[in-house]
């Protein structure tokens, strides 16, 4: 296990560092900067001392410098004009929207995005499994086809729509306002055990928004696993042995039907991340999905890297995270790695 973590680890590097490269160039691949956009209006409005300050910036951060070295000043691995500082010394960038450094941008929103996307995470499985199982092992039940069709309402919600649907009727219906995560007064405030309260509170209405369509989608994928594993030899042989058949189906079928859900566990989390910007949107939450849309619409190149490395990184450590849960839910997997 030790040589497989090392070997991943020493993969999830060069795969991060390959993508970091991609991501750069692209953001690059449009002409022009958000500070040379900015020098070009401030000329053309005749501001010289801002327009100056925008060239230092350039100066600062390396950005009259050929592309290639711009991006392992960035990544660090080259000295910029304050040294070795990048993304490898800690270093995230400065934003020149928000004329702060990325860190202070993204701060509470990166974890407040790590938050939301693990309670999504958790309460897809928490409702979709049970669900999932009852319909499998009551098939053309009333139960069955009701879980059908809230999964097919489910998959054909937008989540944006959700989102505005609940939020005017929760204001139309009860007076109350469910947009953000956590109530106005505590905006700006430091953390305390009611600024707590309210977030978990305010955590009902996303979870379900940006969880419902991978809830449903959950439902039904599984359904048909599981209804292919209850219909192999070792089941039936199982239950004709005289195994109890909860005990049959949790050692057994379930467990192989788990498989394809844990595999993609890399790819659920940046995929919440993505696909809830508009819901972040429509609700004001303060994600990095809304930040990250804003800083690719004004070009800001180092809040917009970070943001998407940061997505990456969820990406490859997701992977790992689902692989080791394969060998250990699946002995064929641990047997054919030795």
């Amino acid at each position: 296990m030790i040589a497989f973590l090392v070997r991943r680890i020493g993969t999830m590097a060069v795969t991060l560092a390959i993508i970091s490269a991609l991501v750069f160039f692209i953001i690059k691949l449009p002409p022009g900067d958000f500070l040379t956009n900015q020098i070009a209006e401030l000329r053309a409005q005749g501001e010289a001392a801002s327009a100056a300050k925008a060239e230092f910036l350039i100066k600062q951060y390396g950005l009259d410098l050929p592309v290639w070295k711009q991006y392992l000043i960035w990544i660090g691995l080259w000295p910029g004009p304050n040294g070795f500082s990048g993304l490898l010394q800690g270093d995230w960038g400065w934003s020149f929207e928000f004329d702060k450094p990325v860190t202070d941008v993204v701060g509470d929103a990166l974890w407040l995005t790590l938050l939301i996307n693990l309670v999504v995470v958790v309460f897809v499985h928490v409702v979709s499994i049970p669900i999932a199982i009852y319909s499998a092992t009551r098939q053309y039940s009333v139960g069955d086809y009701i879980a059908t069709f809230i999964g097919y309402i489910g998959l054909a919600t937008p989540s944006f729509l959700l989102a505005l649907i609940l939020l005017y009727y929760t204001n139309r219906w009860f007076g109350i306002s469910i947009g953000g995560l956590y109530d106005a007064k505590y905006a700006g405030q430091p953390w305390s055990w009611d600024k707590f309260t309210s977030l978990l509170s305010h955590l009902v209405v996303p979870t379900i928004v940006i969880g419902l369509g991978g809830t449903a989608a959950m439902i039904r994928r599984m359904r048909a696993n599981l209804l292919d594993e209850l219909g192999k030899q070792y089941y039936v042989t199982a239950k004709a042995k005289g195994l109890p058949p909860t005990r049959a189906l949790l050692k057994y079928p379930f467990r192989m039907s788990l498989n394809p859900f844990i595999a993609d566990i890399g790819n659920l989390l940046p995929h919440l991340v993505s696909g809830s910007v508009l819901v972040s949107l429509v609700l004001s939450l303060p994600t990095v999905g809304p930040i990250l849309l804003a800083a690719l619409k004004s070009q800001d190149q180092f809040l917009a890297g970070f943001i998407l490395m940061f997505v990456a990184a969820l990406t490859v450590v997701g992977m790992l995270v689902s692989d080791l849960l394969l060998a250990w839910l699946d002995p064929r997997i641990r047997l054919g790695g030795r």
